[in-house]
């Protein structure tokens, strides 16, 4: 499942009485992706020559913002009411296969009526949750020095910057699309080492799950499928929400925006300076890269989230990734990568090819 938002439907469809129909659904379209896939026609160029077209910089003039704290801050509980206008609830209708943009989605003439009701549902629970405080919102997050090398980002321990923490692995664009000039990697949002300017990265983890497997459990137990997928599919919207309020905090705290800048439409459509790529989504496409951050933040033992061996993390309903504040940074999709990325990759994150490889797996352009 690709969209986390459809994940709580997806599940509750394979463990239901129907899943054998939902599995042979399933194949077949895999197998229609699989057709598609070995006759798209993708042209890779190599790892040197995407690395030379670089996103390109002019660091002597770029603003780099200074952070007024460094270093690990934790939010132990978070006000949950705090977090309800920064909800996306487009993604929330999907889960439910009702696909529409919200608030747009009440006039469809056939969603409309369905939307409304669940929308009304789902304001009863979420303020039970929130008044009876059922679940909990905790939060670890940090900003560091930090400078680029190639595709790494290195993060140091202090101003100093003679103390490496870690280093976060990055994924090079290589398909040549129309358009496009260059060939990003998150590295190119970070100054480098030798560009005589320092900068600064930032790692988070929220979660807002604290007590739903519970609840869920709860009406599990009494064949209520219907309220235990709202407060999964609830759960999830706060996590995100979460995420957004904190990134806000965040860019206030970096020093590159002010208190009340952006809308709640312009926070959902990210109309601001920085980004907070996740791993395992389009700009990193590696899960592994989750274990970094978790060792950064002492993620599991200060806000109790753990990695499961898929490394997908738990509670569900939790949130992880990087800050970045270059004015110039975006989201994109690294897409398809060939073997000689792969190869250097394995090299800096001292892993096998094959290991590699698994984690890549939809993003290999070449078959291993």
């Amino acid at each position: 499942v690709l969209d986390a938002s459809r994940s709580v439907g997806v599940v509750d469809q394979l463990l239901g009485d129907k899943r054998d129909d939902f599995d042979a659904d399933n194949r077949k379209q895999q197998a229609k992706l699989v057709e598609a896939f070995e006759q798209r026609n993708i042209t890779l160029v190599s790892y040197q020559d995407a690395c030379n077209q670089s996103m390109k910089t002019d660091w002597p003039s770029i603003d780099i913002a200074v952070p007024a704290t460094l270093g690990c801050q934790v939010i132990e509980s978070q006000d949950l009411h705090s977090l309800v206008e920064f909800i996306d609830w487009t993604p929330f209708f999907l889960t439910w296969e009702l696909r529409g943009k919200y608030p747009r989605i009440f006039d469809h003439p056939e969603l409309g009526e369905p939307a409304r009701e669940l929308f009304d549902n789902a304001q009863e629970m979420l303020n039970t949750v929130i008044e009876q405080n059922l679940i909990q919102a905790r939060a670890v997050f940090g900003l560091w020095p930090a400078s680029s090398s190639g595709d790494s980002i290195i993060v140091f321990g202090d101003e100093s910057r003679q103390s490496e923490l870690c280093r976060f692995e990055g994924l090079r664009q290589q398909s040549v699309q129309k358009g496009r000039s260059d060939f990003r990697c998150i590295s190119d949002f970070v100054a480098p080492v030798d560009s005589g300017r320092e900068d600064y990265v930032g790692a988070f983890a929220v979660t807002t799950g604290i007590g739903v497997s519970e609840i869920a459990a709860q009406y599990d137990a009494s064949h209520d499928d219907y309220n235990s997928i709202m407060i999964k599919a609830l759960a999830d919207r706060l996590a995100e929400a979460f995420a957004e309020y904190l990134h806000k905090k965040v860019r206030v705290q970096w020093g590159y925006e002010s208190q009340d800048t952006h809308s709640n439409e312009e926070l959902i459509s990210e109309a601001y300076r920085g980004i907070r790529p996740a791993p395992g989504y389009p700009a990193q496409p590696d899960h592994t890269e989750k274990r970094t951050i978790f060792e950064l933040l002492d993620v599991t033992n200060t806000i109790g989230i753990e990695l499961t061996d898929s490394l997908a993390m738990t509670p569900a309903a939790s949130v992880s990734g990087l800050y970045f504040s270059h004015p110039d940074s975006r989201y994109f999709n690294v897409d398809k990568v060939d073997r000689d990325q792969v190869e250097q990759y394995a090299q800096r994150k001292n892993m096998s090819v094959a290991e590699v490889e698994k984690w890549l797996a939809p993003n290999l352009g070449y078959k291993p």
